[in-house]
């Protein structure tokens, strides 16, 4: 029978206010360790709490991005463990009365949409960030000693919990890339995964297809980029599913997983929400955000990754859709006119390598420049796409440059490269059709790219007929 991965996602994201969660330290990154705290988020005695203001309000918008009930009323709550990096001994989130609740995720697929649940996204302080010294890559594992910068200590972070309806590696990274943009594009995140203001954990387990029942869950943490989480996914569905099919049972605990090896490591049992025992914060009062509130920050939501993606694709097709709204190159996109797949194709190819900023182009000498493309050189279109970000910049000039689309003149320049190349000729014929593209090549190198790319083709697909 065959196996069915189950993967819900824990993500947090650092909200890029100006001051911390519960005091008004400078929030940021790249300080000097320990220079940004105060007896609030070094814990003193006697120090007590004042909420973020902005921070709550933008949990809220992104819990309206990700289709959640905004709670009338919600808690904070003190979540106790010991650690290094939690000077207080606890740390104040929330737990059965967050901000934001029951929300569903709409993640594009070819083949439609899948709906990812959120149990919650809730508002908390984040810890301070622990250095492990002597390890392999900064791991506790070997390491001869740990150093603690409590810069980060108290900066909100909001924690955005899945429902396990991911059922493919692959999915869970595309998930995550989605929503780390839906958090830029709100303004809320810088949510870098190299600078920790994104980090993601992901709960593993496997089930025989057919099944409904959830087995016993591991969580992968410590991972620091989109990838990494997908092969370390793809490892420990490897595991569980070879501890099963020897008789074994799977075991509830974290692991790491080393991208540089593909080892997992176990860490620690993992602990279920009593072992936190939690209770409300008794030095903060309940937030209680007004409708109105709440329906301002809804109108500021506006159009969402995700949406532009399932409406792009029924224009261009599901992967250059994906391919546009990732790169933030849509918006390019729906100002430039054009036959749209060939829009997007120039967008997604010839564009992207220029490097340009897609903010900086106009889009009406970009229409222009595309729907010419195949009466100019190729190396011209490249030098017009480089420069189409510059003020002033006009399609005319390069347009200007005629391509050779002369066939009888191509025509001499195209047997001379097919006789100078026999045996790539026998291997086309024989069926290795991607050799097209090395003889088109040839042909352009021999014009110095002033060939017209499209006659060349006509050409070469006649004459290489067997």
């Amino acid at each position: 029978m065959t196996w069915e991965p189950v993967i819900g996602l824990e993500i947090h994201v650092q909200l890029k206010t100006r001051t911390k969660m519960f005091c008004r330290c400078e929030a940021g990154w790249g300080a000097a360790q320990n220079t940004r705290t105060c007896p609030i988020c070094l814990s003193h005695p006697g120090a007590l709490p004042v909420p973020n203001g902005t921070a709550i309000e933008w949990t809220i918008k992104l819990g309206l991005a990700l289709g959640c009930q905004i709670a009338e009323r919600a808690v904070f709550h003190r979540k106790n463990y010991f650690y290094p990096d939690l000077p207080k001994g606890y740390q104040i989130s929330q737990y059965d009365e967050p901000l934001c609740s029951t929300g569903r995720f709409a993640l594009p697929t070819a083949a439609g949409q899948l709906e990812v649940g959120i149990v919650r996204a809730h508002l908390e302080e984040d810890a301070a960030k622990t250095v492990h010294v002597g390890g392999a890559g900064g791991r506790i594992g070997g390491a001869t000693h740990s150093l603690v910068d409590f810069n980060r200590g108290g900066t909100p972070l909001v924690e955005i919990v899945t429902q396990p309806d991911l059922h493919s590696a692959d999915d869970a990274r595309r998930f995550l890339q989605l929503l780390r943009q839906t958090v830029i594009e709100l303004g809320i995140s810088d949510a870098e995964m190299e600078k920790g203001t994104l980090r993601a954990d992901a709960n593993v387990s496997v089930r025989r297809e057919g099944e409904t029942e959830l087995r016993t869950r591991t969580e992968l943490k410590n991972m620091n980029s989109f990838s990494f989480i997908a092969r370390g996914i793809e490892a420990e569905v490897e595991r569980q599913i070879g501890v099963w099919e020897s008789g074994g049972e799977v075991v509830q605990q974290t692991y790491d997983y080393d991208p540089s090896t593909s080892a997992l490591t176990a860490r620690r049992t993992k602990e279920e929400a009593e072992d936190y025992r939690y209770f409300p914060e008794p030095d903060l009062v309940p937030v209680a955000p007004p409708a109105s509130l709440v329906e301002g920050l809804r109108a500021e939501v506006g159009e969402l990754p995700g949406s532009r993606i399932g409406r792009l694709q029924e224009v261009v097709g599901f992967d250059l859709a994906e391919g546009l709204v990732t790169s933030r190159r849509d918006r390019l996109f729906e100002r430039v006119t054009g036959d749209r797949r060939a829009v997007a194709n120039v967008l997604m190819n010839q564009f992207a390598a220029s490097g340009v900023d897609p903010a900086a182009v106009d889009s009406g000498e970009l229409a222009k420049l595309i729907e010419g493309r195949d009466r100019i050189p190729r190396a011209a279109f490249a030098e017009a796409l480089e420069a189409s970000g510059e003020a002033g910049f006009t399609a005319e000039r390069y347009l200007a440059e005629a391509a050779v689309s002369d066939a009888a003149e191509l025509e001499p320049l195209v047997e001379r490269v097919l006789a100078a190349n026999g045996s790539h000729v026998e291997q086309y014929r024989a069926g290795k059709e991607g050799l097209l593209g090395f003889f088109v090549g040839q042909v352009m190198k021999e014009t110095g790219g002033k060939a017209n790319p499209k006659v060349v083709n006509e050409l070469l697909r006649e004459k290489l007929k067997i």
